[in-house]
C-alpha cells in the first residue's frame, strides 16, 4: 500500500510502500478514493519539518519545555536518544479523506463493506491507499453525495 510520509528530521516528503493497517475492533478499513491536502495545516507541518533544529524549537516551544523536563527527570543522554529517535521516525500526513469500507471490525454496527464514508482524524484519515478509522471518525455519505465532494468536509 502506498502512503505519503515525511521524515521529521530531514523534512523529506515521499510516497512509501508500507503494509496496510490492521483491522481492529471499533473501526473499519477504508480504501481511500480522495484525501484533502490542506494549504494551511499541512503546509505548516511540512515547513516545520523542513526547518533546522533551532527552527523546529522556535516553532514548538511546548516540545522544548517537554525536552527540558525530560533532561531534568531522565538525564541528558537518555533525552538526547529519545529526541533523535523521534526525529528519525516518519510521520503520516493527512487528516481528511473519503472512500469505501472494505472491512468492518468487531463490535461495529452501522457500517457495512461497500459503504461510502467520509473520514477525519490525524493518524487515521491519512494520505494512504487504505486507512484504519475508528467509527466515531467516520460518517456514511448520504445518497447523492460523491466521494470527491466528501473528502474536504
Amino acid at each position: 500500500m502506498k502512503q505519503v510520509v515525511q521524515n521529521f528530521k530531514t523534512g523529506e516528503l515521499k510516497v512509501e510502500e508500507l503494509p496496510p493497517p490492521v483491522l481492529r475492533s471499533g473501526g473499519v478499513l477504508v480504501r481511500t478514493a480522495y484525501s484533502l491536502i490542506s494549504a494551511g495545516t499541512e503546509r505548516t507541518t511540512v515547513a516545520t519539518a523542513q526547518s533546522s533544529l533551532i527552527g523546529k524549537a522556535r516553532q514548538r516551544p511546548d516540545l522544548v519545555k517537554q525536552v527540558l523536563e525530560s533532561v531534568r527527570r531522565e538525564g541528558l543522554v537518555n533525552t538526547y536518544e529519545k529526541v533523535m529517535a523521534r526525529l528519525e521516525t516518519v510521520k503520516a500526513l493527512g487528516y481528511s479523506s473519503a472512500g469505501t469500507v472494505i472491512e468492518v471490525g468487531e463490535g461495529v454496527s452501522g457500517f457495512r463493506i461497500g459503504d461510502q464514508v467520509a473520514c477525519s482524524g490525524v493518524g487515521y484519515a491519512s494520505h494512504a491507499e487504505i486507512n484504519f478509522v475508528p467509527t466515531n471518525l467516520c460518517t456514511l455519505l448520504p445518497e447523492g453525495i460523491s466521494l470527491a465532494s466528501a473528502a474536504p468536509s
